[in-house]
């Protein structure tokens, strides 16, 4: 008993010292380590740009404290060496020369520097990222780095899986053995300026060999010489792909549209690159689709309603033909969709205008045509409508105005007739452009109710709007349509409208008879708008100078009709000429609160004087 005894205490005793051993410690800082991260730290500076501030302050990295703790850096929780390092967006400036400290971190596997103002030959053959072996992420993405991408980094860092290059001033060929990064799962070599380049070879061995790839990224990277071919081979594993600006040329082969992974498929401005959109069997999952700009033919097939997982959509500048199909009712994530100026005919389907996630529609300079819907309920977030240059005819329906979130309508240069329909629900629409289409009738006074409005063009059609009341519409200059609306009557009080009334802004009011511009910011009268005004309101505004001498010329064919004259509370000097005696058809003058001087004409008694 008492031996069992013994062994008890004995196993008691050795529970309670290991409840007492603490597990691992994340902070096991190796002072090898440490140093080699201060060293580091030594060889570069700090420096944000305007009200910039850095992601990681590199500046609290010290010795006192255990450098696993230290912003941007991880620690491997048992063995404590440096496994990772993410110093982006941390206002760094410098270079990153051959024997650099940072090569002492040999288990290091992730290496994050864009975004930073680094500089240099980093890639030459001597780099000590050459002895990272293990690394598997790299980016140093949006710097300043430039020479040629070394044939080494492709042979060393072969365990690589993320590779992130871009946006730097790399130049020249990329180099074949790129081929030899078969564990890589993304890679992103964009460029600025077509610096890089690759040849169809490189190429060809990349699509080969590279079969785990999820991410390519080679926006204005130089293929010019890469043929075509290539991209049947490509991993059937592609989730994204971004090719725009890269001189591609020949026919695009429809078999990358159905690649099954795919998501995401960036063609824009390889203006030589064509092809056709596939009947049939697109890539199910696609997210993304842009090849805007370049010289697709043929028509947009119904198999395109089938991409039910599509956000956004831009063909715009391509050469297609035919109709758009009426398949939009099961695209039900689409946010954006740009079919412009791509030469499609037809009727504007009808499901287009039941997307109830679109903020952004720009069917514009196309030739489609027939009338819009009477009645629409979605389009809610709809932010951008772009239907000008077409043949769109029937008349404005109200519905246009009351989109709460669009701020910008362009229907201008097409066969829209009028009237325009009463607006019953005005909403905070800013911008309106009719410029260039059939409308008559009048303007609906339920127009001006649009408060927000900002900018109206109703030019070159055939208005025949008599009375416009434009009074507290935060207008800040005269709008062009009233140039051709035949207008009699005219209220733009209490605006914000600035400047003077020069010649040009009083072209095309021959008809106006009655013109209200108070409580404005006008500081000059250079010219009386019209031939025939009788009344003229410019009270509360900054007119100032001795400008009654000239205005008030009666040999100013204008003046034989003027019966009112309100130009009270500005800051007009100088005299009141004795000729506004000769204005025999002027019936009342209000010229209080300025800074007049001299006698008041005794020809004035005789009027309205206030």
């Amino acid at each position: 008993m008492g031996s069992l005894c013994l062994v008890l205490v004995i196993l008691q005793l050795s529970w309670s010292l290991s409840s007492t051993v603490a597990p691992p410690s994340s902070h096991l800082c190796l002072p090898h380590q440490r140093d080699a991260l201060l060293h580091f730290k030594t060889t570069i500076s700090v420096d944000c740009f305007r009200d910039s501030y850095p992601k990681i302050d590199i500046e609290s990295w010290n010795k006192s404290i255990d450098c696993c703790s230290w912003e941007g850096v991880e620690c491997d929780n048992v063995t404590g060496h440096v496994i990772g390092i993410d110093l982006s967006h941390s206002c760094l400036v410098g270079s990153l020369f051959a024997n650099n400290s940072l090569s002492q971190l040999h288990n290091l596997q992730w290496l994050d520097l864009s975004s930073n103002n680094l500089e240099g030959f980093l890639l030459e053959n001597t780099s000590s990222l050459f002895h990272f072996h293990g690394l598997r992420r790299l980016n140093l993405a949006d710097n300043a780095f430039d020479g040629a991408i070394s044939t080494e980094l492709f042979i060393q860092l072969v365990s690589l899986t993320h590779l992130n290059l871009s946006s730097n001033g790399f130049y020249g060929l990329i180099p074949h053995n790129i081929n030899l990064l078969s564990s890589l799962v993304s890679l992103d070599l964009s460029s600025y300026g077509l610096d890089l380049r690759f040849d169809s070879q490189g190429f060809d061995m990349l699509a080969r060999n590279l079969t785990k790839l999820r991410n390519l990224v080679l926006d204005t990277v130089d293929m010019s010489d890469v043929a075509l071919t290539p991209f049947l081979n490509l991993s059937s594993s592609l989730e994204h792909l971004s090719l725009s600006g890269c001189k591609l040329h020949g026919e695009f082969p429809t078999q990358v549209f159905q690649l099954p992974n795919l998501k995401v498929l960036y063609l824009s401005e390889n203006e030589s690159l064509t092809g056709f959109l596939p009947n049939t069997s697109w890539s199910s999952g696609l997210e993304l689709l842009d090849p805007s700009n370049c010289g697709f033919r043929g028509s947009i097939p119904a198999s395109f309603g089938n991409l039910t997982q599509i956000i956004s959509v831009d063909l715009s500048g391509n050469s297609l033909e035919g109709q758009i199909p009426d398949v939009f009712g099961n695209l039900r994530k689409l946010t954006f969709l740009s079919f412009s100026s791509c030469s499609l005919s037809g009727p504007l389907p009808i499901t287009i205008f039941n997307l109830t996630k679109i903020t952004r529609l720009d069917l514009s300079s196309n030739h489609l045509e027939g009338p819009l819907p009477n009645h629409v309920s979605e389009l809610q977030l709809l932010e951008e409508l772009g239907l000008s240059n077409n043949s769109i005819s029937g008349v404005v329906p109200s519905w246009l105005f009351t989109l709460p979130s669009l701020p910008r309508l362009d229907l201008s240069y097409n066969k829209l007739v009028g009237p325009i329909d009463r607006i019953q629900k005005p909403s905070s629409i800013q911008e309106v452009h009719l410029r260039y289409n059939n409308i008559g009738g009048p303007i609906p006074d339920s127009f001006f109710d649009l408060v927000n409005l900002t900018w109206l063009d109703l030019s070159s059609n055939n208005l025949s709007a008599y009375n416009v009341n434009f009074s507290g519409c935060s207008v800040r200059q005269f709008p062009s349509f009233f140039r051709t609306s035949n207008l009699e009557s005219l209220d733009l009080s209490n605006n914000r409208i600035s400047g003077g009334i020069s010649k040009w802004e009083a072209e095309g009011w021959e008809g106006l008879q009655w013109l209200d511009l108070s409580h404005n910011f006008l500081t000059a009268l250079e010219q009386f708008p019209g031939n025939n005004l009788g009344k003229l309101n410019l009270h509360s505004n900054l007119l100032q100078g001795p400008i009654l001498s000239t205005c008030l010329n009666p040999q100013i064919p204008i003046l034989k009709e003027l019966e009112e004259f309100i130009i009270s509370e500005n800051k007009l000097t100088g005299n009141v000429p004795s000729s506004i005696c000769n204005v025999s058809s002027l019936a009342l003058l209000d010229l209080s609160e300025n800074s007049l001087s001299g006698t008041i004409p005794d020809c004035l008694e005789n009027l309205s004087y206030l």
